[in-house]
């Protein structure tokens, strides 16, 4: 019976031990926003790196970097707080108290599990070192080596069962040389000692020195998803409203085409004709002449543009002309500021997030090379992908692109054969043509069908509006008396605003225009929640 009870007693005391983690993860704090940062020390690149995630140094220069998918910073107040933050990482680092104490020759195929490991030599990485979490996401390994170190060629740290690049942490003492394709994963970093990143080097996880240069030579380097780093959504789509249902339209513009091209989605412009196009080959409606529905589209089009005009940039891409070249994009809203030259691959990954959006502004023309390509990774959908751009878009032969292009101002003049489309050719004005290309534009969503059928029975002049333009007031007057009692004008300002709601409640309404300031406006007329008019108001 003793016995019994002291099993029990056992077992009990044995459940109430909580489970020990020798290894805890230290806060970087804002220097986990770095892939590459030197507190003190020039941090410079050679080749074509691709880079996810800021990039500085808080005492020297960045230098000779192409596109990053990040902010540079030196010699900021984001610089600062990071070399403070990175310098409380360290200690935290250096603090730990080891669990293990491995050969300096690390790899060969072995496997080490959660802990801090202490090596005082310099040590060496070869071939495969393999880390198991044993099922714990939250498994942390670091390690704290005393002097320099070094990885050979082809040299790999591999994760597996549940473990994480952004729980892994490399405190070294000294210089840290990374042979030709090496792929390291976690934090490394190097204390009053330099870091060097060689061609083909993959690292997940941050280059951080706290006194010392970081140089870079064709490298795949990005930051490290997870242990409560940010999810990256991306900012809020704009509305298409009638623009969804377009995969090729202009507002003020000749729309044409030569050879076989494919569509799924409407066809159409505001000002010019349509022409050219296969009505077998196209699943929408080929808008021949404008219409209603070219009215609507002209309307919400405008409001697009201008919510992705005014939407403010997370990142500039300061080398527009050297877009594409296997560049890595993640969701955000990317800035140029000239004319881009596009060639090769564009890679957007949505990092496992489907309805993460990504918008790139482009402040010049867009020129592709032949066979250029968006690739969509990790969940990345064409439908939440959108170019603003000011000026003229040729893409050429053969290329695949992806996403709903707003052209300001420019002709979409040279959509070449074999193009292939995820998305839509929209323009504010300017001709469009297309030769011989696949356009399929997923609906964001709409009811194109009912927008359609009501822009062709509704009558186009179901009111007037004059004068127009205006200076101190203008007048609404009512074609169709069915509209009395039933629908409502609305306008709005170019940034899409509501600014103003009248009923319509008599054949002829007066609007007092005094307090609104000289510009152009916008205006719908809405009538069972439909729209059955739209245009433009222009107050002097």
């Amino acid at each position: 019976m003793r016995k019994h009870v002291l099993y029990l007693l056992s077992a009990i005391l044995l459940l109430l031990i909580p489970s020990i983690n020798f290894a805890q993860a230290p806060d970087l704090g804002t220097s986990a926003d770095f892939v590459l940062f030197s507190t003190n020390g020039p941090v410079s690149n050679s080749g074509t790196s691709h880079l996810t995630g800021n990039v500085g140094t808080n005492n020297g220069s960045s230098t000779a970097f192409g596109n990053v998918n990040g902010v540079m910073h030196d010699g900021d107040a984001a610089s600062i707080q990071a070399a403070a933050d990175l310098l409380i990482a360290y200690n935290q680092l250096a603090s730990a108290t080891p669990t293990n104490f491995p050969s300096s020759s690390l790899g060969n195929g072995d496997t080490l599990y959660a802990g801090v490991y202490a090596i005082s030599e310099a040590t060496s990485l070869n071939l495969d070192l393999i880390l198991d979490a044993q099922g714990d996401p939250n498994a942390v390994f670091i390690f704290q080596i005393g002097a320099p170190l070094s990885t050979n060629a082809d040299s790999e740290v591999k994760l597996i069962n549940e473990a994480l690049a952004c729980n892994v942490f490399w405190k070294i003492e000294g210089l840290v040389s990374m042979a030709s394709g090496t792929s390291m994963k976690g934090s490394v970093i190097a204390n009053n000692a330099a870091i060097e990143m060689n061609t083909g080097n993959t690292l997940e996880g941050r280059a951080l020195s706290i006194s010392g240069a970081i140089t870079v030579d064709g490298v795949l380097a990005y930051t490290p998803i997870g242990c409560g780093s940010p999810i990256l959504e991306g900012p809020i789509a704009p509305e298409l409203g009638a623009a969804a249902c377009y995969a090729i339209f202009s507002t003020d513009g000749a729309v044409s085409n030569s050879g076989i091209t494919n569509l799924t989605g409407d066809v159409g412009t505001n000002v010019g004709l349509t022409t050219g196009f296969d009505p077998l080959l196209v699943s929408g409606t080929i808008h021949e002449i404008p219409d209603g529905s070219t009215a609507i589209c002209t309307s919400d089009l405008l409001v697009a543009y201008n919510y992705l005009n005014t939407l403010p940039n997370d990142i500039e891409l300061l080398y527009p002309e050297q877009l594409g070249n296997s560049l890595v994009l993640t969701p955000h809203t990317y800035l140029m500021g000239g004319a881009a030259s596009f060639t090769d691959t564009l890679f957007l990954n949505a990092q496992g997030v489907p309805d993460a959006v990504f918008v790139i502004k482009i402040n010049g023309a867009l020129t592709t090379s032949t066979y250029s390509q968006v690739e969509l990774i990790n969940e990345a959908q064409a439908k939440n992908v959108y170019w603003k751009i000011e000026g003229a878009v040729t893409i050429n032969n053969y290329s695949n692109f992806v996403g709903t292009i707003i052209c300001n101002n420019g002709a979409l003049g040279a959509i070449n054969t074999g193009v292939t489309l995820s998305g839509r050719l929209l323009t504010t004005n300017g001709a469009v043509s297309t030769t011989a290309i696949d356009a399929f534009a997923e609906m964001i969503p709409g009811d194109c069908e009912t927008i359609n059928v009501q822009a062709q029975d509704a009558p186009f002049d179901a009111v007037s509006i004059y004068p127009n333009p205006c200076s101190s007031s203008t007048t609404i007057s009512v074609n169709e008396l069915s509209l009395l009692m039933t629908s409502t004008l609305k306008i709005y300002n170019i940034l899409g605003m509501e600014i103003m709601q009248i009923p319509i409640t008599k054949t002829h309404t007066v609007v007092d225009t005094n307090n609104l300031p000289s510009g152009l406006f916008l205006y719908k007329l809405i009538s069972n929640s439909k729209t059955i008019q739209s245009g433009k108001l222009l107050v002097d």
